[in-house]
């Protein structure tokens, strides 16, 4: 069910953790809440101040990357709701690694030196720079696991026409190079993440949140060298560590394994570390806003008849 009902609300979608209204044919609000998933499964405990954090993230990396494509934001009314165009999504999401890490290193540790059609090169150690930047693609699934997909085949099966993937892939990558210089400003490295891309007519535009803690991986720059000198453990801020936690309790969303219990303790260590990444990313101290349920909607409606008076 729907939280809030809105002047011109034509639907509503509850993804693993967004909520998402369609107002009118144009616009879209998207709601962070404070769910977190891993292994494409919702863990059943909510982490305080996620949305925010991840919202507020979203928001300054969108208005810091305008220049490179357009985009779908318009208004942040609330602390965790952005309200913007909306767009017919590529059912593809353009991933995007610097780095030999998360998938990438366990698909590599298996043998395998093909990932989404691209060849990683041998000799490498986990974490280690790729050479160039590379796109590993994924299809974006409404239920159940992404899957891993080339080039050849997101052409092939027409989601993207060879004109759109080289549109796609240009943006991904001067997206990623920008995510770059702006965590080299913050003292961290970003190690991959993913893209999502939209149309409206024949002109694209980057959708829903980017450089996020929930779409991307950040390393810490200081003592970086020296640790992949020594093939010691990168120290990383991203939700990795969730699912480090998740593996070591035996559970990667596989039949029949069950999510383990989460203390409180736990809990706040996860909101606390999602709270960390917000200030080492955008360099600003975070404010926790807490907002009524009225005030919320008095702010998306001023909001709305803002865009459409």
């Amino acid at each position: 069910m729907a939280s809030f009902l809105f002047p011109g609300q034509t639907g509503f979608y509850r993804g693993k953790v967004r909520d998402v209204y369609f107002i009118d044919d144009d616009l879209l609000l998207m709601i962070a809440s404070d769910r977190i998933s891993a292994f494409d499964v919702v863990l059943p405990h909510p982490i305080p101040y996620k949305g925010q954090v991840l919202n507020q993230i979203a928001a300054h990396m969108l208005q810091a990357t305008s220049d490179i494509c357009p985009n779908w934001l318009l208004e942040v009314p609330a602390p965790n709701m952005s309200l913007g165009k909306r767009c017919e999504p590529f059912k593809i999401e353009m991933v995007v690694r610097g780095n030999l890490t998360g998938h990438a290193w366990r698909t590599y540790t298996s043998g395998e030196r093909l990932l989404c059609g691209v060849l990683m090169p041998d000799g490498m150690k986990e974490n280690d720079f790729f050479p160039t930047p590379i796109i590993t693609p994924s299809t974006k699934a409404s239920e159940g696991h992404d899957e891993d997909i080339s080039k050849e085949a997101i052409i092939e099966q027409g989601l993207a026409t060879a004109a759109e993937w080289e549109q796609l892939s240009t943006y991904a990558l001067q997206l990623f190079e920008r995510g770059r210089q702006i965590a080299n400003k913050q003292n961290l490295v970003l190690a991959d993440t993913k893209y999502e891309f939209g149309s409206i007519g024949d002109t694209i535009y980057l959708m829903d949140e980017i450089h996020t803690p929930d779409s991307s991986r950040y390393f810490l720059k200081d003592g970086f060298e020296e640790r992949q000198a020594k093939g010691e453990k990168q120290k990383q801020l991203s939700k990795e560590f969730v699912r480090e936690w998740l593996i070591a309790n035996n559970f990667m969303g596989k039949e029949g394994q069950s999510v383990p219990a989460m203390s409180p303790e736990w809990i706040n260590e996860i909101s606390l570390r999602y709270i960390e990444l917000y200030e080492k990313v955008i360099g600003k101290k975070f404010v926790p806003e807490t907002l009524s349920e009225k005030e919320t909607k008095e702010r998306i409606i001023t909001a709305l008849q803002k865009i459409n008076p």
